[in-house]
């Protein structure tokens, strides 16, 4: 019974990880100074730790030569980064003004959404549930992820005067390329020796990043509480800002749709760019986030329509897959 019940959560985006997420913020929530930067406990070591490890088993499964061997369809792989590094950021710019229901705090983070990478793993899991061009959503994602080391922060540190932010872009740079960047690497320059050994357990590395992440959320959203940073908002703030973040995913996946079948893509590459180009990565606005975004408490304000968005993501994702799976058969 329980079982069939997870099955059928799953096939509607709604899993493990996303109960661990809401679990991190309820016990933020209830236990603030377990969390906070007055704990005893070490947090920011073992953060670090973890996203170092992270990203160097994120290195360690990419294929340099798949890699090398999906550059042939550009068409596709434009699409995608465009839509997530420029169409998507030129359109909340565009909106922000038309949101009087979102307050600023807020706006932030929408504008921070609106830069990140796609997500690797929700990307390649939907294409290949809907009968995509597999192969090509793993090249894009991997890339986007790469790219979005230095565009992210590049952006943020561009939109940081109209959004009241204090970033400077090289020292940012340079913390991302050591916490990032380099682990990444070391992970590339081990793939051949390291991936056969590990290939049999790859499914597991998942859990150390949905627990770092899990960690994170747990000390933002703590430390935030601590500081009383969501006194000031009605619970009808957080219904407001989740059903924007809904509408901009429904309206980015509309634009990807259309500029698809202008350019004649076949299905399995719609579905490709569709499903890479509406994506944002929890997990790179997590740890790129701790940098740009020192401020815990802010952080957490920042962090919230990005969570939102991830969460509404996974549940409509996994229901258009589904349906575009029955289309295709």
């Amino acid at each position: 019974m329980i079982e069939k019940l997870a099955r059928t959560l799953s096939k509607v985006g709604i899993n493990g990880f996303l109960v661990g997420l809401l679990a991190a913020i309820f016990f933020a929530w209830l236990f603030p100074f377990a969390g906070s930067s007055e704990s005893p406990v070490p947090w920011k070591p073992i953060i670090n730790v973890g996203i170092g490890l992270v990203f160097f088993f994120y290195g360690v499964k990419l294929n340099p030569k798949e890699l090398k061997s999906g550059l042939s369809n550009w068409r596709l792989h434009v699409l995608i980064q465009v839509s997530t590094f420029l169409l998507f950021p030129l359109l909340v710019m565009l909106i922000s003004s038309y949101m009087p229901w979102i307050d600023k705090d807020f706006k932030i983070g929408i504008t921070y959404l609106s830069v990140l990478p796609s997500t690797v793993s929700a990307s390649v899991v939907m294409v290949s549930i809907a009968g995509g061009n597999i192969p090509g959503a793993i090249f894009n994602a991997s890339i986007s992820s790469l790219i979005g080391i230095v565009i992210t922060p590049a952006w943020m540190g561009f939109l940081a005067g109209s959004a009241d932010i204090q970033m400077d872009y090289l020292p940012t740079l340079g913390e991302l390329s050591l916490k990032v960047l380099l682990p990444v690497i070391l992970g590339v320059m081990s793939h051949n020796w390291l991936y056969p050994r590990i290939a049999k357990h790859i499914s597991y590395l998942k859990y150390i990043d949905q627990t770092v992440i899990m960690i994170i959320v747990f000390t933002t959203f703590a430390q935030s509480f601590s500081q009383n940073v969501f006194s000031p908002y009605e619970g009808s703030v957080l219904l407001e800002v989740g059903a924007t973040m809904l509408a901009l995913f429904f309206l980015v996946w509309l634009l990807i749709s259309i500029t698809c079948k202008a350019l004649g893509f076949s299905w399995e590459d719609r579905i490709t760019a569709l499903f890479c180009g509406s994506k944002k990565s929890l997990v790179q606005g997590v740890v790129i986030g701790k940098v740009i975004f020192p401020d815990p408490a802010l952080f957490g304000i920042v962090l919230l329509p990005v969570m939102l968005y991830h969460i509404q993501q996974l549940i409509a994702g996994s229901i258009i897959a589904s349906s575009m799976a029955k289309k295709g058969e």
